[in-house]
């Protein structure tokens, strides 16, 4: 059964030219783009999803950081897409982080980046929820698919 997760490509990752290059390699590995949009995050919503790190000294950056400039968004789906997402996005601190993934290859600070992808199946419902109304994700069937998982 797929799995569908939220990716956050951040102001840096959108300010470097590399949401292509990003959303290429999901692409590329099998999985499918069910939702996408290019946005700005308003301080309530960064408030919201880095909640959980609200009591940490870290916190007002990540909001300065996230409210800087527009990211772009998207509901990714695929088998065990979560997993399959996070082990493509690589580690958070860029220097833990395998080359070949997305931070191993582009990341060299610990703050930008580039990336956010949920972490577990209950944060990926509620991200997708948070940065996507219902209408926003699209069902469809893509022929290639059979290919790649069965």
């Amino acid at each position: 059964m797929a799995q569908r997760t939220l990716i956050i490509i951040k102001p840096d990752g959108v300010q470097r030219g590399l949401v292509g290059e990003i959303l290429g390699r999901f692409e590329r590995r099998g999985l499918k783009l069910v939702g996408l949009k290019l946005m700005s995050v308003d301080r309530s919503l960064a408030e919201v999803h880095y909640a959980v790190h609200k009591e940490r000294p870290f916190f007002a950056d990540l909001i300065t950081f996230i409210t800087a400039a527009p990211v772009v968004c998207a509901v990714i789906e695929g088998p065990e897409a979560i997993a399959v997402v996070r082990n493509l996005v690589g580690a958070t601190r860029f220097t833990e982080a395998a080359p070949g993934s997305i931070r191993g290859d582009f990341a060299l600070d610990l703050t930008m980046n580039l990336i956010h992808a949920s972490d577990a199946p209950e944060t990926a419902e509620q991200e997708v929820s948070l940065f996507f109304a219902p209408d926003e994700i699209v069902d469809y069937a893509r022929e290639g698919d059979r290919w790649v998982t069965g």
